[in-house]
């Protein structure tokens, strides 16, 4: 888990970079709580937390450069835009 799939930013969607939004460089709201309430439930607490505080710190830096919260995140590099998939990153999504 931690040597494959934890990035800078939190949990990423998968191994595969294939350009769909479903796939790397992409970290989502719900994969991330999911991760972090299954680490929880098998008392992985340190591992959960620091989870969820890169998926935190990642949204408070896109929001002060945005001013939006977003529908997915670029978790590999935090500087970049997520992407892929069949229309535009969507801002605006509660769930985040």
């Amino acid at each position: 888990m931690e040597s494959r799939f934890l990035k800078a930013g939190g949990v990423v969607a998968s191994l595969k970079n294939t350009g769909e939004q479903w796939d790397a460089p992409n970290g989502w709201a719900p994969l991330t709580w999911m991760t972090v309430t299954g680490l929880e439930n098998y008392k992985q607490n340190d591992l959960a937390e620091d989870i969820a505080k890169r998926w935190v710190v990642l949204n408070i830096q896109v929001f002060k450069r945005t001013g939006k919260l977003m529908e997915k995140y670029n978790v590999e590099d935090m500087a970049l835009e997520a992407g892929g998939g069949e229309y535009p990153a969507q801002d605006g999504f509660g769930w985040t």
